[in-house]
Parts: structure tokens; sequence; C-alpha cells
């Protein structure tokens, strides 16, 4: 049975322990300013994402902007990961790290960003296109963000997270595109990565109910070819194991009394494609 904790902004939440916390007022407005910031960042990014640009160079600009607003990289050390965002390009599905390599005319990168804001985290990620990106390419963008928003519609009161998961299946294997199992999305807030599990497979009217206050990520990794991912020898990096090209996009929300309120949206409106 799903069990439920209403918490305060300043209750000192030491671990994941399975139990689903509910925010209030005060937990929302940090929320907002985290994921704000988030976005932020990404929007900043829009005119560096071009080719002949190293990944470690996006990494710095985000670094640079994390620190200069008060903030510091959620993934920065996080379980000895080196970096301050992850880079993942065409066939690379998450968790791609920023390195030396070169951005290339045609790419596809999806950039993921969490600033820890005043004790939380806003973590979003989305899709940038590397100069002139070929129709395939494109048409899988722009589908897997309509997964995540039509996810998105179904993140209210009284729903439950099978409805989200339905709904981003059915839209992505209506393209005869492939959903991605072995990561989800997840709780947030004081935490990185809390309860509940965010799958984004999966059948109407399961798993826990959605109650105001809940906060999560919807994240749903969507590929051309075969569901089946592999991790490289760095231990972070997953790609797709016929090496088809991967999108994703990713957002924060909290659950309100009437829906859901986003806290990553883009303020240039630059979240979605087509792109500027």
């Amino acid at each position: 049975m799903t069990q439920y904790i209403s918490v305060a902004a300043d209750d000192r939440i030491e671990a994941r322990n399975g139990i689903i916390k509910l925010h209030g007022a005060a937990g929302f407005e940090g929320m907002r300013r985290a994921g704000r910031l988030a976005a932020q960042i990404l929007d900043a990014l829009a005119p560096h994402v071009v080719p002949g640009v190293a990944t470690e160079e996006i990494d710095a600009i985000v670094q640079r902007m994390m620190v200069d607003a008060g903030a510091v990289p959620a993934t920065l050390g996080y379980r000895g990961y080196s970096r301050s965002c992850c880079t993942s390009i065409n066939h690379v599905v998450c968790h791609g790290i920023p390195g030396e390599k070169l951005l290339k005319d045609g790419d596809i990168v999806n950039i993921d960003v969490t600033p820890i804001l005043d004790g939380w985290h806003g973590d979003t990620s989305r899709m940038f296109a590397v100069g002139d990106v070929p129709l395939k390419a494109q048409r899988l963008v722009e589908v897997t963000h309509e997964c995540l928003m039509l996810g998105i519609a179904q993140a209210r009161p009284g729903n439950r997270l099978g409805d989200i998961s339905n709904a981003i299946q059915t839209h992505a294997e209506k393209h005869r595109y492939s959903v991605v199992r072995d990561f989800c999305g997840h709780g947030l807030g004081r935490l990185f990565h809390d309860s509940p599990e965010v799958i984004h497979a999966g059948q109407p009217g399961t798993g826990p109910e959605l109650k105001p206050g809940m906060f999560f990520t919807i994240e749903p990794m969507v590929n051309i070819g075969r569901l089946d991912v592999k991790m490289l020898d760095d231990g972070w990096t997953a790609v797709t194991r016929d090496r088809s090209l991967s999108a994703q996009f990713e957002h924060s929300i909290g659950i309100t009394e009437e829906g859901c309120e986003i806290f990553t949206l883009s303020p240039k409106g630059f979240d979605k494609p087509p792109y500027i």
C-alpha cells in the first residue's frame, strides 16, 4: 500500500524512504525558483549548441551559470559523476558525460541540468538540434515532446501514475517508436531522487494515486528502434543497443488541487520544437 506524508518546507529529509511526500505552498515556491533557474540555463545554451562546440564547453557554461545564481550542480560529485550536466548525443539514451567530443552538423543532443537552489532541485532536460538535422531525427524529437506533454496532461489529482505512463507509451507506439523501460522519472524536492518512481510505459488506472503536493519528474526516453539499452564502460552512459536514435524531454512538476504546475517551463518558449 502506498504511503504518503505531509512535509513542511524546512523539514529535514535525510534519505529516500519509499514514502511519497506531499508539499505545501513554501515547497511549491522553492521548486518554482529552482525550476525557473534550470529552464533559464537551458535557454542560455541555445546559441552555443552548434557544430564544432565540445560538450565540455557546454558543461562549463552550465556550472558557471549555476554558481553565479547561488546554486550548485546536483550532478557534480553525485555517486562519482564528474560533471555539472549530462549531454546525450544521437544514440545515447541518457547520462552522456561531457568531454572533448565535438558536436557535428545533424546531431541531436539532450542536455540535462539540475541546479540545487536554496535546497530545492530543479531537474529538466531538453533536446537541441545541431545544425541541419535530418527529418527522421526532427520527427523523433517532436513526438518525444508530445509524449511528455500528453503524460503531463494526465498529472492531476485522482489519476494514477499508470495514466501518465500509458499516455506516453500509447503515443510513442502509435508512431512505431519504443519507450525505454530501464530508466524512469522520480520524486524530487529536497532530495535529488525520491519516491515515487515514474515509469513511462504501463497500464492506466495502476500505480500510486496522484495527490496535491506531490513533486516528481516526467522524462520519457523514446527510441526510433528497439527499446533495449546497454551501459558503456564508464558506468554512466546508456546507449541504444541497436544504435538507433533516442530522444528525451524532462519537466519537474507539482500536483495541485486542480491539475499540475510545471516548474521548468522555458521563459523563452525554447522547451519545445521547433526551435529558434
